[in-house]
Order: structure tokens, then sequence, then C-alpha cells
């Protein structure tokens, strides 16, 4: 009997990254579908696809109904809500189904970069000084130029784009503001370092293993 997975999925919709022009990012996840069926189906597995839409309990009852020995899970949130991500991981935990990639708890940590930053504080992993600014705390501003502006809840690079490096008090001000209106909550105000940007994945539980580094060119 071979084994059924099923790959899970946010099915791209109409969200705010559309007027932010990261529709091409959102729309990535189908690419990564189709790369993921194309291997396990090379390996030998029964394959179904599972895209989740809004609404969070139309999900739970997609997800209570699958008959799978494990779900490769690529839901990255609903569009425009990137902190519904760790539904998935979540819901699964709960049904005792196996699943691929990090716990609920894990990626909820992950998606708030401030958090993320006083993690590597705490465990001595350098990280550049930071301040969690808004349009009425800009007057507290105390880095050193030039820094890079981010929004602090998004899921990966969204919100940050050629403008995001700021160098003077004026495009701080003007890139706070559009990360406020554009993302809402606070934006994450950092010195900037210039230099190569690398992925690092590790896969395991009690025992990692790390897969090659890539570079994001």
């Amino acid at each position: 009997m071979h084994m059924r997975v099923a790959i899970v999925y946010n099915e791209p919709s109409p969200s705010r990254y559309d007027t932010s022009g990261e529709t091409k990012a959102v729309l990535g996840v189908l690419d990564a579908v189709a790369a993921v069926q194309r291997a396990l189906l090379e390996l030998g597995y029964d394959i179904i696809r599972l895209p989740l839409t809004p609404s969070l309990e139309q999900a739970r009852v997609k997800l209570r109904s699958l008959d799978v020995n494990l779900v490769f899970n690529l839901f990255e949130g609903f569009c425009g809500y990137p902190e519904t991500e760790a539904l998935v991981p979540e819901a699964l935990s709960e049904l005792g189904i196996p699943f691929t990639g990090c716990p609920g708890t894990v990626l909820d940590s992950a998606l708030d970069k401030v958090r993320v930053k006083v993690i590597l504080q705490a465990a001595g992993i350098p990280t550049p000084d930071f301040q969690l600014l808004n349009p009425q705390t800009l007057h507290l501003f105390q880095l050193d130029y030039p820094c890079i502006v981010k929004p602090r809840g998004e899921d990966a690079s969204h919100g940050i784009n050629e403008t995001s490096v700021v160098d003077n008090p004026a495009r701080l001000a003007k890139q706070v503001q559009l990360v406020a209106d554009s993302y809402g909550g606070g934006a994450l105000v950092e010195e900037f370092i210039d230099g190569r940007e690398f992925n690092a994945t590790v896969l395991g539980n009690s025992q990692a293993i790390v897969l090659p580094v890539s570079e994001i060119v």
C-alpha cells in the first residue's frame, strides 16, 4: 500500500499584498506545490492537493476530513493574514496527523521579527541594534544610519524593498509611516548591514540535519 501524502497550501486570493506589488511572492506557493508534487510522485507516493481559503472553520473541516499518512505543509497563512500561518500545524497536531515543517508555536514566534531578535540576543547570537518605532515615537530614534525599516509581523520579505534602507530622518519618517499605513503595527528599524543573504535549512526533530546552504541573489 502506497503512502498517501496531502500537500496543504494557501490558495492565492486577492489581498492587501496586491496593492503592495507583492503578488508574485504570493503566487510563488503554486510553484512550490508543483515542484513538491513532482518529486513525491517520482518517489511513488499517492498525492492529493488541498488548497485552503478563508475561513478558519472551513479550513479546519477540510483538515479533519483528511485520510492520509502525512501532510506536506506549504500553508503560509491566508493571503494578507500571515498570523494564520500556524493554523495548519496546530490543527494537525490536535488531529494526530504527522506533518512536515515547524510546529505552530515556532511559526508564531518566527513571524514576530522583534521576538526573534530578542531570542537571538539571549542566545548570544549577534544581531544588528534595533528599535520598534511608529509615527508617534520617531522622536525616540537613537540608531546610526543607514537603517532598514521592516514590518514587525509580516512573513519573509513582505514589506521590504529598495526604499526600505534609509539614511536620514525624512526617509526614516516616510518609511515608518508607509509600514504603519500598509501593514499596521510598529516598524522594526535596524542598523543596516550590507552583505550577502543565505538560507540554512534544518531537518529533523531529536537529531538535526543541516542541508546545503543556499544564497539569495
